[in-house]
């Protein structure tokens, strides 16, 4: 152990993974080592540098030719088997590359086999967790109740409401197929939830007294017609909030 960590109070350390950190004193880290029979033992490296033998050559001896440093390793060119964790790419040559491996290398995002679509990883949706959590509560201060409305939309009710989905029509998903049949009608995947949400409120609000009402969903909605998608930017499916 060196010398030099027992001139502090606490020490960080990583238990086992390099995503958390722990704080410890130092008296509790050297009593917990001697708890386990593992009593270390204390080296001033500073000073066993300081006193490195440096013999000078004795008499009529011709000094030592300093010995050649020893050949440095070639670094390895990237392949499957070397890891890459830092970042190859600098922001202001290409930012389209930077930006992704920020995202993937610091384990916000995983890519998937669907393009537009991306896992959120717990550091990504941990966040997502807070900015949630914190909204949820200043809307509930305003006498908002939260629901649930169904992902999907009929082909009618889409229809109904043309005039208000008519900037969304060429990004509606639709499924048209259950197992090997057609689908009677088409059904669609909401790109936003008035459609769903309304015919409802229309059946709950028959007069004056059932007024005010305060709903709110989070959900995940999905638009598919557009080109580049960028995670956290703009993805074919996201998560929000609609009241």
């Amino acid at each position: 152990l060196d010398a030099a960590i027992l001139t502090h109070e606490k020490v960080l350390c990583h238990p086992q993974v390099n995503t958390a950190t722990l704080e410890l004193s130092t008296k509790g880290l050297v009593a917990f080592l001697e708890k386990h029979a593992h009593a270390p033992t204390t080296l001033d490296f500073d000073k066993l540098g300081a006193d490195a033998p440096n013999e000078a050559p004795k008499g009529g001896e011709k000094p030592a030719k300093p010995a050649k440093p020893a050949a440095q390793p070639k670094p390895a060119a990237p392949g499957k088997d070397v890891s890459q964790l830092g970042l190859t790419v600098k922001k202001s040559e290409d930012f389209a590359s930077w930006y992704t491996e920020v995202i993937t290398k610091s384990e916000m995002i995983e890519y998937y086999d669907i393009s537009g679509c991306y896992i959120l990883r717990p550091w990504s949706f941990e966040i997502w967790d807070f900015i949630r959590e914190f909204l949820d509560g200043l809307i509930k201060t305003l006498g908002v109740k939260n629901c649930y409305f169904p992902m999907f939309i009929s082909k009618g009710a889409l229809e109904a409401e043309k005039d208000h989905v008519e900037g969304f029509a060429p990004e509606v998903a639709w499924v048209t197929k259950s197992g090997d049949g057609d689908l009677a009608e088409p059904i669609a995947v909401r790109p936003t939830s008035e459609t769903i949400m309304y015919p409802a409120y229309a059946k709950w609000i028959r007069s004056h007294r059932d007024l005010p009402l305060k709903l709110n969903q989070w959900n995940n909605v999905v638009r598919w017609e557009f080109k580049y998608p960028t995670p956290f930017l703009r993805s074919r499916e996201f998560l929000w909030q609609e009241g």
